[in-house]
């Protein structure tokens, strides 16, 4: 059997492209080169992805904490990562039929309130008309149990000076990217109530966990995680990123399997996560998302993508426009 993440093991996996002309934006994915830490995965490796036979366009990249300036102003260190992006960008634009990065979402902590602005000035001057918004995530959890258990500081969302710095980022026209995990969910929709005049987009779902302490609670999970998602949705100003449920710590092992799954597979497994979300947000609020290379952990780019098609083979021409182009071409501003 070939060795998992491996080449050969994606390519076990041999698929028919459907719907191979459909035009898509892959809104959600990173780039770094942290050999001892993350290893590598940058233009070359992203483009080897996005031609492996859909028709990825464009594509807008998410913080990951890649390029940091490593002097300088601690709250200003984060515009490294728009610099570094800019100039791959830069490059990504060139070749004729390769996708191109269209907008960054870079980092800035938005606790700076006020302050806040002259962060996002230097990310505007850094990004080469390329810079859409910030993503400050909240992810945390205390049981000791997860591979990724966020970072390091309770959940931002209820935070005066926080909220201040968000209100600040929408007041200039720039969206704010997040994700969490599952518990977090009714503190997030409180945020979004709290703040209609700026473009949310939710990451990854709000993030139903699977693994360690959550583990064999899926269908319970599932049943708050429902209720919570329509909650959500009630917000205007909330956009649904779908993906990211191929991560480890949501529980679906395959990251550890001797074969990545098949798009058929995908779809059984988390079909009802999408069109749960989609039911709420409607198909113009909601963007298919990649997730790479995290979720390349778990399932090959091309399976991903003939899955997302499948799960929406169902609706009408106008809707999978608005889900796999339109809403991230609208909401990103590409």
């Amino acid at each position: 059997m070939p060795k998992p993440h491996s080449e050969e093991w994606y390519a076990a996996v041999a698929e028919e492209i459907v719907d191979p002309e459909r035009q898509i934006i892959d809104p959600h994915h990173h780039l770094w080169d942290t050999p001892r830490r993350l290893g590598r995965y940058m233009l070359e490796d992203l483009w080897q992805d996005t031609e492996s036979g859909h028709n990825i366009e464009k594509t807008v990249y998410i913080e990951c904490r890649s390029g940091y300036r490593e002097d300088g102003p601690e709250h200003l260190r984060p515009v490294g990562e728009t610099e570094f992006v800019a100039c791959i960008a830069g490059k990504s634009a060139a070749p004729e039929g390769s996708a191109t990065i269209a907008g960054i979402v870079g980092h800035a902590d938005l606790r700076l309130a006020e302050g806040v602005e002259e962060v996002l000035q230097a990310h505007e001057e850094a990004g080469r008309g390329l810079f859409r918004g910030i993503r400050h995530a909240g992810p945390h959890d205390t049981t000791g149990t997860l591979s990724n258990p966020g970072r390091g500081r309770p959940c931002p969302y209820g935070e005066d000076d926080f909220r201040t710095g968000l209100r600040r980022l929408g007041e200039l026209g720039y969206t704010y990217d997040t994700w969490h995990f599952f518990h977090q969910n009714r503190d997030y929709a409180a945020l979004a109530r709290a703040l209609p005049g700026t473009t949310m987009i939710l990451d990854h779902f709000g993030t139903p966990l699977g693994v360690g302490h959550y583990a064999g609670k899926q269908e319970e999970i599932f049943s708050r995680w429902k209720e919570d998602i329509a909650t959500i949705a009630e917000c205007p100003n909330v956009i649904a990123k779908l993906g990211g449920l191929a991560m480890p710590d949501n529980g679906f092992g395959w990251d550890r399997r001797e074969l990545p799954p098949t798009s058929d597979e995908f779809v059984e497994a988390q079909g009802r996560y999408y069109l749960h979300t989609i039911d709420c947000f409607g198909p113009a609020r909601c963007m298919f998302e990649s997730n790479f290379p995290v979720d390349k952990m778990s399932i090959a780019y091309h399976v991903l993508w003939n899955g997302l098609k499948k799960m929406v083979a169902n609706f009408s021409e106008d809707e999978k426009q608005e889900m796999f182009y339109g809403t991230a071409a609208r909401v990103y501003r590409i």
